[in-house]
């Protein structure tokens, strides 16, 4: 039964995977994609080890696979708000879309 729930686990952790990558290439914001990748980074780590851990069972190795899981939690969300903070510090803003021309026809009046 173990072996099941992890290879659900695991399969799980492909399917964070494979959204994290249509995520960043489909947001054209430098901060939209560092948090869709560093979300769907610690997602999949998360579900990796757990399916890991419940795989080798209890013991020494489940142990050091808990003691990784606790630094990547820790280690990830920091390194992104690094990476973002020196990002809006060097002068790179957020740009917003510009509205299609014909987006503004959508009944807001005013004109």
């Amino acid at each position: 039964m173990m072996i099941i729930i992890s290879n659900l686990m695991l399969a799980l952790c492909c399917l964070y995977m494979v959204f994290g990558l249509v995520g960043i290439f489909r947001f054209r914001n430098i901060y939209a994609r560092l948090l869709t990748g560093s979300k769907i980074d610690t997602a999949a780590m998360i579900t990796l080890l757990l399916a890991l851990m419940l795989r080798s069972g209890p013991g020494i190795f489940s142990a050091k696979l808990l003691v990784i899981l606790l630094f990547i939690i820790v280690t990830t969300p920091i390194s992104s708000h690094i990476i973002a903070r020196s990002a809006f510090d060097s002068g790179l803003h957020v740009k917003l879309i510009e509205e299609q021309p014909g987006a503004a026809e959508s009944g807001k009046g005013g004109e």
